[in-house]
């Protein structure tokens, strides 16, 4: 029997392995990494659909999953995207929010436990640039239905960049003195990420995870006019007054290879990996 690390792993792999780059232009290569996720989703038990929308007259499509809970009345959305930025393999960015998708709700089928609310994962087209931040973002479409259908969405998790870990001293960048006093100059731990406001949600799911993991998890709030705290897909919950969070290893200011050719599969940490979403895991099924 596989263990996290090694179908983390093997989902990277996988991903990262499809040529050309699954960036907006290659069509053909996003549906493979559709292909994949989906293959993957319907071993479970889950309802799974496509959610297909359009951008310049090309189809692009979200993926989801849906496990069923006690009660209908509330939602959970856990996400991560699958497209790339440019012509690079995306390891951290984002195939690892992927994997951590994918390893999760195989942890819900594997172990499933009562559920209070319906949990919705979804893996994301267009998160990147040119469409980072326009209403044209996967997740922006996606939020926009849950809103248009009336869908009372709990909470909301963004699995982005999981993967890149160092032990050296000092890997840990930031983005200005008041931070860099407050937080582990080693790039050894994971981060909840909130805008201001939100922080009793950002700490309930970085004290949960800490429950259930021995990586250590911090959490940060800023407010949503600082450029990094919305860097990824939960951002386009917040206009629906959504307490949505990103779990990340602090992107580029940590990880060299940041939208680099050389974001590959060797720089990632699987043991790290596992243990993130398996703190994300014990979060998720207490919220």
């Amino acid at each position: 029997m596989e263990n996290s690390k090694e179908r983390l792993y093997h989902d990277v792999e996988r991903l990262t392995g499809i040529e050309p780059a699954r960036n907006y232009l290659n069509l053909e290569a996003l549906e493979e990494a559709v292909r994949y996720i989906k293959g993957e989703l319907e071993k479970l038990d889950c309802e799974v659909q496509e959610q297909p929308f359009k951008v310049d007259n090309k189809t692009y499509k979200n993926m989801v999953a849906l496990f069923k809970g006690k009660s209908s009345a509330e939602r959970i959305v856990v996400g991560a995207h699958y497209d790339v930025c440019g012509d690079q393999p995306g390891a951290d960015d984002n195939a690892s929010g992927v994997a951590g998708l994918l390893e999760t709700a195989r942890l819900l089928h594997q172990h499933k436990p009562p559920l209070q609310y319906d949990i919705e994962l979804v893996a994301y087209c267009l998160e990147e640039p040119p469409f980072f931040a326009s209403e044209d973002m996967g997740s922006a479409v996606h939020a926009r239905k849950l809103h248009e259908q009336k869908v009372k969405v709990r909470a909301m998790i963004c699995y982005e960049m999981i993967g890149y870990f160092s032990d050296e001293p000092h890997s840990q960048k930031f983005p200005d003195p008041e931070l860099a006093r407050h937080y582990p100059h080693t790039g050894n731990f994971i981060v909840v990420v909130g805008k201001t406001g939100q922080e009793a949600y950002t700490q309930q799911v970085r004290d949960l995870m800490r429950q259930h993991t021995d990586i250590d998890v911090q959490s940060v709030n800023l407010p949503a006019s600082f450029g990094l705290v919305g860097l990824s897909d939960h951002r386009n919950y917040w206009k629906y007054d959504i307490n949505a969070i990103m779990i990340n290893d602090s992107s580029f200011l940590r990880n060299p290879h940041y939208h680099q050719p050389s974001d590959t599969i060797d720089t990632l940490d699987f043991d790290k990996m596992a243990a993130v979403v398996a703190g994300v895991y014990g979060a998720l099924i207490r919220l």
